[in-house]
């Protein structure tokens, strides 16, 4: 596209992050083209893994791209919990509710495979990168981009999937995420062989921080670290060595095969940040969804990682949000097309219930991690103890609860999709 064209489209998605790609991938399994917006001048990706539980492979198999990611990733079978501060094993429990018989499927899935599967899965326009939006206006029923390459583009429905410095987040009045007093670590190791460890989450906490270890697979290992944060932190997140020694030095009381994953892991492969979230009140009241716009993924709800529901939750938002579009998009009983003011109104209407239906889960999901974060990062002695002897089992299956989430099918079975 030169500069200064004008381009219409029925639906913009900015971002091509995992809600973006998301939303893509289930409008076109619905008969739906998109444009996604990418301000990168690739296909960008933070973070090498994360947790993909129950709920997140419903909706990667709503997309139909299940089964080709979980053949790459073993299912993790459970989780082992130990206090760093004893050094004694506070919980060992399978991936099982034993209240609702629900077997959990918990996999540790890289991002950049995941991008590159929704990606790959899209026509090869649908993605244009180098595409920065400056700004949204209004022009009657549709918004209007303007770009920072001089391109204009005129859209019939707006999505933001553009991360937790959202422009369409800030053009709907979300205030900026907060920061939350943590940092986390995250890296990634792989190894020629077989790292031998088995397909169990390791989780350590206590003495102000918590930590998790989890393979990817049969040669890579996925980790992360966060703990309560001060001023002299800030230093660290531009240099990976000092990460490294800071990570290491806090592990007295843990085996040394998992100080090696840890040493293992290249300065490359090494992320830190601080930990940023939207606050429950402001999800509750603030406008998810306005006219023709709405959000998604992280810039709905930035949350703590202590869930591991930040990426999952952007894969339900995706394809719950195609499912509410599409049924704007579709012709009337009588297979006419409705009048430009009807399709407005029902594209308003389509958001406005994808807002109602997230923005309950959304708020679930972002008080929850916080809280749970809290209490196993706490070095009060009072919580440490509590948490150590009584809490840890609870806390499991608060996070076994989250993962029963089903964000349903993609069925275009009753729609006549117009374009």
């Amino acid at each position: 596209m030169s500069r200064n064209m004008e381009m219409n489209e029925d639906i913009v998605i900015v971002g091509a992050g995992i809600a973006g790609l998301t939303t893509a991938l289930a409008l076109q399994r619905l008969g739906l083209k998109s444009l996604v917006l990418e301000s990168s001048s690739y296909l960008r990706v933070t973070g090498a893994a994360f947790t993909t539980w129950t709920n997140a492979w419903k909706a990667l198999d709503a997309l139909g791209i299940g089964d080709s990611l979980r053949a790459l990733h073993p299912q993790i079978q459970g989780l082992v919990a130990t206090s760093t501060e004893t050094g004694v094993q506070a919980v060992e429990v399978a991936y099982k509710d034993n209240d609702t018989g629900i077997e959990h499927e918990v996999r540790c899935l890289r991002r950049k495979l995941l991008a590159e599967t929704l990606a790959n899965e899209l026509p090869s326009d649908c993605i244009r990168f180098s595409s920065k939006v400056l700004s949204i206006e209004d022009s009657g029923h549709l918004k209007v981009l303007h770009l920072a390459d001089g391109a204009i583009i005129k859209t019939k429905v707006l999505i933001g999937g553009d991360g937790v410095n959202s422009e369409v987040a800030k053009w709907l009045g979300f205030k900026k995420p907060s920061f939350a007093p943590r940092y986390a670590i995250r890296g990634y190791a792989v190894y020629e062989e077989s790292h031998g460890f088995e397909h169990k989450f390791l989780q350590f906490f206590g003495k102000g921080f918590r930590c998790g270890v989890v393979p990817c697979d049969d040669t890579s290992m996925y980790w992360f670290f966060s703990w309560h944060c001060s001023a002299r932190d800030k230093e660290m997140e531009q240099n990976p060595e000092k990460m490294k020694e800071f990570v290491l030095s806090k592990f007295d009381k843990v085996p040394d095969k998992v100080k090696d994953v840890f040493r293992r892991t290249k300065l490359d492969d090494l992320v830190c940040s601080q930990l940023r979230y939207r606050t429950p009140w402001e999800i509750l009241w603030a406008d998810i969804s306005r006219d023709n716009v709405c959000v998604a993924g992280d810039a709905l709800h930035p949350m703590t990682p202590d869930l591991g529901q930040g990426a999952c939750s952007a894969l339900e938002d995706g394809v719950i949000l195609a499912r509410c579009i599409a049924e704007a998009f579709a012709k009337s009983s009588t297979g006419e097309k409705y009048s430009e003011e009807g399709e407005y109104e029902r594209i308003k209407m389509s958001l406005k219930k994808y807002a109602k239906e997230r923005r309950w889960r959304a708020f679930d999901l972002v008080s929850t991690a916080y809280t749970v974060g809290g209490i196993q990062l706490s070095s009060e002695k009072v919580i440490s103890f509590l948490r150590d002897k009584f809490l840890a089992p609870h806390l499991v299956k608060v996070l076994m609860k989250k993962a029963t989430y089903n964000c349903g099918q993609l069925e275009s079975s009753n729609m006549v999709i117009h374009s």
